[in-house]
């Protein structure tokens, strides 16, 4: 058994019947939606026409949103279906990056992840979906594809179909009967922003209540919204009465002059500046073991002051690193879940474990040290460690199917340098402090060279290199060319890489050798900032 769907765009009258069942049969907050219809105007006028697409949830035969969840709240059910247990979720948002089909949300209710569920408690029962159901022209068929004798088999059997993104591998069911690629395909039309709900700019999940009171609060906003609707007047007055009027009055007066074009709203940056700070942290931490490691490789001698700054540095940015991933997550208060209740396909999961057992060996390193006890394979299996923390989230990102930047085969490359460049300018800053680090030095100016140059090429390749979708070289376009232009070259090139070398390469002064270990530790948050935020302004539907 095999449940599938079947949209017939030959009947589909956008009624938008099937989003409002949806919605009554599972109590669908505003602002989100499980299941939806895309409205695309093609051609110009007088010979135009306009297309109607349901957009939902794939059921895909190989979910990315089932293998990235760290709690299994995503699960495959015997008949195929793709369902969800909100009680287990933790709000990481992984399934939404990963779903190249914009078709989870979270909840900004219950805080959870949500979707189509294929209305699961009906099918149960021997009932269709409700939008199934409801649908004037029965454009939506639903049914077990494995079975010969079902509408749906047949359908597929006889009729030409396409789905959405095959080349995502991920072997959706759900078929679309006359469907058009401009519809389809997210990145085939332009999206104007002249209509209201073009962004939901209310935010989602932890996010929502603090964007709403900075969205409906600002007057600017406002006169703007209220212009676009054809009411000037009083823009000024609803701006001072606060944010929950401005909500009631602006929701109710965008007819008039406003042209609406349906879609799911824009759901912006999921993963926000604690993602792009813990990535950071995360690579000081590692960093600040790895490159005492290194040095002792190279047989540079290692004072307990140096010790102890080290195992401190890793402990401290470590916790930090842990405390912006739980803020990240809408339900905070589940993430020991990932601990106590893992997916072992799931990076964050991986990722989890490594970041206890390398919190764990710095510990047990610090504790040897106090004692005088000596392990030096404890050494090694730290540092094994501590690489691993370096780059996990490199193979998560490789798991958020979504975003093609992401893909990147030198993403874990990147990471891996951003350690050692941090580890290596986080002791040139305590050079200021530290007078045992005098003879480190050299080392660690001809470390942090060679990482910047390692790190310069590694953002050439990525940048530069043929990229296989067009969603990738927008990302592309986007920090080289676009919104990331100025922050990219003058933050991350110029003031983060070429500065710094310059410095060390010139000026043998250790003031210098630790204001270029300051600006490289600022030109990798912008660099982390850029790689996480743009990738993510990618429509997806």
């Amino acid at each position: 058994m095999k449940y599938g769907f079947v949209i017939d765009n030959r009947k589909c009258i956008g009624c938008h019947a099937c989003t409002t069942a949806c919605k009554s049969e599972h109590d669908v907050p505003i602002g989100v939606n499980r299941t939806w219809v895309k409205q695309v105007e093609k051609g110009e006028f007088p010979n135009t026409r306009r297309l109607f697409s349901v957009m939902r949830c794939n059921h895909c035969t190989d979910a990315p949103c089932v293998e990235i969840c760290p709690v299994e709240a995503l699960f495959f059910r015997d008949d195929g279906i793709v369902d969800f247990d909100k009680d287990r979720c933790i709000g990481c948002k992984s399934c939404m990056q990963a779903c190249p089909y914009d078709a989870l949300y979270i909840d900004p209710e219950t805080h959870t992840a949500a979707k189509c569920n294929y209305c699961a408690h009906r099918i149960d029962i021997g009932l269709e979906p409700a939008c199934v159901n409801v649908c004037p022209e029965h454009a939506i068929i639903s049914g077990d594809m494995e079975n010969p004798d079902s509408e749906i088999t047949q359908l597929l059997s006889r009729q030409q179909v396409k789905v959405r993104k095959p080349e995502k591998g991920t072997i959706p069911n759900l078929f679309y009967i006359d469907a058009d690629e401009a519809s389809l395909n997210p990145t085939a039309t332009e999206k104007p922003d002249d209509y209201f709900w073009n962004s939901q700019s209310l935010g989602v999940g932890h996010f929502a209540k603090e964007a709403e009171k900075m969205a409906f609060s600002n007057p600017d906003v406002v006169s703007a919204i209220m212009e676009a609707s054809g009411n000037t007047a009083q823009a000024g007055q609803l701006a001072e009465s606060g944010p929950q009027r401005s909500v009631d009055v602006l929701t109710k007066g965008l007819g008039g002059k406003a042209k609406l074009t349906y879609n799911s709203p824009d759901k912006g940056i999921l993963w926000g500046w604690e993602v792009s700070t813990y990535v950071w942290t995360k690579a000081i931490s590692a960093g600040a073991f790895l490159v005492p490691f290194m040095a002792g490789l190279f047989g540079l001698q290692q004072s307990s002051d140096i010790t102890w700054w080290s195992y401190g540095l890793a402990m401290v940015f470590l916790i930090l690193t842990g405390l912006f991933l739980v803020m990240d997550l809408d339900q905070p208060k589940r993430f020991v879940y990932v601990l106590l209740r893992p997916q072992w396909k799931s990076w964050l999961v991986k990722g989890g474990y490594a970041i206890t057992a390398y919190g764990g060996l710095i510990s047990l390193l610090a504790l040897c040290a106090f004692m005088n006890w000596q392990i030096p394979l404890l050494n090694w299996v730290t540092a094994g460690v501590a690489g691993l923390v370096a780059v996990y989230t490199a193979f998560l990102f490789a798991q958020a199917k979504g975003r093609d930047f992401w893909q990147s085969p030198t993403l874990a490359i990147h990471m891996l340098v951003h350690s050692i460049m941090a580890g290596a300018a986080s002791f040139l800053l305590l050079g200021l402090f530290l007078e045992s680090l005098a003879s480190w030095m050299p080392f660690l100016q001809n470390v942090l060279l060679a990482t910047i140059g390692v790190n310069m090429l590694t953002m050439l390749m990525e940048l530069t290199m043929t990229h296989p979708t067009n969603d990738a070289k927008k990302v592309v376009h986007m920090i080289t060319s676009g919104r990331y232009r100025n922050l990219f070259f003058a933050g991350v090139v110029l003031l983060g890489n070429l500065i710094p070398a310059a410095l060390m390469f010139g000026f043998n002064v250790p003031l210098y050798a630790s204001i270029s270990g300051l600006l490289v530790l600022i030109g990798i948050f912008f660099t982390e900032k850029i790689w996480v935020e743009a990738p993510q302004r990618i429509p997806l539907s």
